[in-house]
């Protein structure tokens, strides 16, 4: 299970520039996806196996642990409880989203090293999410930090895990009806 502690900068572990650029355009056309509402299409960009996850924040001292939830999550889901949240997403008992949210991903300091296994790379990156609905003038900002694997499978890039890190304790929002 990948760390919620600050992942290690160590250079000994870097990847080429090729792989980096690479995986860096795999995150901003699955930010692309998102941001326009394409779900089925982004479900062609996890793997089968895909975690999904989104650990509770908690306020601690220093030297009380990471910082986030071993029990308590937001997010919880594998590819078919992603793929349900899609299918319910198109139908009219999709309250939370009818009218439809405009979000934006803004995804920023994106980091690469050799993954633990065969195939995967570690792959930390920072998102901004901006969310305007229906008519409001006000919108609602989340920032997180995200903690991926991603493989290359025949198909392309796959996103295997993602874990996200929020910056928030409270959520800043009314419901988490879209993805990170």
């Amino acid at each position: 299970m990948t760390s919620t502690l600050p992942q290690e900068s160590s250079r000994a572990a870097s990847v080429s520039r090729d792989v980096r650029d690479e995986i860096e355009d795999f995150l901003f056309h699955e930010a692309e996806l998102l941001d326009r509402d394409e779900h089925e299409a982004w479900l062609g960009v996890l793997t089968s196996d895909v975690l999904y996850l989104a650990r509770v924040r908690q306020t601690l001292r220093r030297a009380g642990g990471s910082g986030f939830s071993d029990h308590s999550m937001h997010l919880s889901d594998n590819y078919t409880s992603l793929q349900m949240r899609v299918l319910r997403h198109q139908t009219l008992s999709d309250w939370a989203e009818d009218p439809p949210s405009r979000i934006r991903h803004f995804i920023t300091n994106v980091r690469v090293r050799q993954g633990e296994d065969s195939g995967g790379y570690q792959v930390t990156s920072n998102a901004l999410l901006v969310r305007t609905r229906a008519d409001e003038a006000k919108s609602e900002t989340i920032s997180a930090e995200r903690q991926d694997i991603i493989r290359r499978e025949e198909t392309g890039w796959k996103l295997a895990r993602r874990e996200i890190l929020l910056d928030h304790t409270t959520l800043p929002t009314h419901n988490l009806s879209f993805w990170i």
